[in-house]
């Protein structure tokens, strides 16, 4: 039993090191080239690079220094900010009560409307493109950070609800009757019970969300126009025949700072919410 116990333990413990090997192979050849000179990255690999690691000649940080002063890439990093904090908090913001309502409130065609939700879920992004640009450009708010904002929020909704939903729906009934009895309203138990609770779950999307817009390409392009983001920006400093993807290199970890910090800021409550609020039977 015990030599059946070692094997196994080993077996699995290689296999996650392969798997943690080869999913970060491309990010640390990203980070080699990006560290590169233009020549070497157009004329060789990027491992050609650690078979003399120590010269000089190798390394150099100029392309992380023509992609933070390139024209116009301080305000296409405000852009994103702007762009992407209201565009986490409102769907978030909506989903919480939604999936309340959903899970322990009852009201007619509840069943059906939750249905609709989930059924959101399978719709392609890039089928509402289209439509919901004719309808921005009717209403006069193309091209605008609202319109942006409201379709991040829209394409975000029925993720957030049903995740929500997953997490609320199974928090003790206990809970929920007490406050009642107690003469709570359900604003008052959402507020004060159900949403600290709910903390691990939020924390999980503000995550997902966070990342998704902040790496957006395909919806800002398209709904914001002229305003640019930092995928946008940094995109055209490429080149329009692709011969500065160094540039590109550099620019994707100076666009990572942000989406890594916001990562371990919230994995920080995401760990206190999984602690928190626990039932004392």
């Amino acid at each position: 039993m015990r030599i059946q116990r070692f094997f196994s333990r080993s077996f699995v413990h290689f296999a996650v090191i392969t798997i943690a090997f080869l999913w970060t192979l491309p990010t640390v050849g990203v980070l080699v080239s990006s560290l590169r000179p233009e020549n070497d990255v157009k004329t060789s690999g990027w491992w050609n690079a650690l078979k003399h690691p120590f010269e000089e000649s190798v390394w150099t940080f100029k392309n992380y220094s023509d992609v933070i002063n390139a024209n116009g890439i301080d305000e296409a990093f405000v852009n994103t900010l702007v762009v992407t904090i209201p565009a986490t908090i409102l769907p978030i913001t909506v989903a919480a009560f939604a999936a309340y309502a959903f899970a322990w409130m009852k009201f007619p065609g509840r069943d059906w409307l939750f249905a609709m939700v989930i059924g959101l879920m399978v719709v392609p992004l890039q089928v509402a493109l289209i439509p919901i640009l004719r309808l921005y450009t009717a209403t006069g708010i193309a091209g605008t950070f609202l319109g942006l904002w409201l379709a991040h929020t829209g394409f975000g909704l029925p993720l957030a609800i049903y995740l929500l939903y997953n997490y609320i729906s199974q928090l003790p009934a206990d809970l929920i009757e007490s406050a009642k009895i107690d003469g709570a309203s359900d604003f008052t138990a959402f507020m004060k019970i159900v949403l600290p609770l709910s903390t691990p779950a939020i924390a999980s999307f503000a995550i997902f969300q966070f990342l998704w817009i902040w790496n957006d390409l395909l919806v800002s392009l398209v709904f914001l126009g002229t305003n640019k983001v930092l995928t946008v920006k940094l995109s055209e400093l490429t080149g329009s025949l692709g011969n500065k993807w160094h540039l590109l290199t550099a620019g994707a970890f100076v666009s990572m700072v942000v989406p890594l910090a916001v990562f371990f800021a919230l994995q920080r409550y995401f760990v206190r919410g999984l602690l928190a609020g626990s039932v004392k039977g």
